[in-house]
C-alpha cells in the first residue's frame, strides 16, 4: 500500500514539474523581460539580453518576434535539446507557443519586441493558418 502511494506521489510530481517550470517570462525573469503594453488581444514585451546572459525556463503563447539588432540566440528546450538562431535587425517571425530557456551566446547585446497573442484570438489565428495550409 505504501509503495502504491509513493508511486502516485512521484507521478503527481512528474506532472506538476512541467507546469511549474513553464512560467510567465515577465514573472520569472524581469531582468530580461518587461511589459510595454497589454490589452485583451496581445501583450507586448521588450526583451533585452546582454552578451552571454542566460534566462530561466519559461513559456510564451503564440507570438510574433521583431528583432531590433543582429544577433544569435540559443534555446534550451525542456527535453534538453538546443536550437540556435542567427537573426537580423528588423527581421520578424511567428513563434508557436512553447517553453524554452534562452541565452545570448554572442558578444553583443540582443534586443527584440515580442508580441504575445492572447486567448481566443490566438486560437482563431492558429486555426485559420492551419486551414489555409491544408487547402493549398
Amino acid at each position: 500500500m505504501r509503495v502504491r502511494i509513493a508511486l502516485y506521489a512521484v507521478a503527481l510530481c512528474l506532472c506538476v514539474v512541467p507546469l511549474v517550470s513553464a512560467q510567465d517570462a515577465v514573472k520569472v525573469d524581469p531582468k530580461h523581460y518587461s511589459v510595454v503594453s497589454e490589452n485583451e488581444q496581445v501583450r507586448i514585451l521588450r526583451v533585452h539580453y546582454g552578451a552571454h546572459e542566460k534566462s530561466v525556463m519559461h513559456s510564451h503563447p503564440n507570438s510574433v518576434a521583431v528583432f531590433l539588432n543582429d544577433g544569435k540566440v540559443k534555446f534550451t528546450l525542456p527535453d534538453g535539446k538546443t536550437q540556435e538562431l542567427s537573426v537580423k535587425a528588423d527581421q520578424a517571425q511567428y513563434t508557436p507557443a512553447g517553453t524554452h530557456l534562452p541565452e545570448d551566446p554572442g558578444d553583443q547585446p540582443f534586443d527584440l519586441i515580442l508580441v504575445e497573442l492572447k486567448g481566443h484570438s490566438a486560437n482563431k489565428s492558429a486555426m485559420k493558418s492551419e486551414m489555409k495550409s491544408e487547402t493549398k
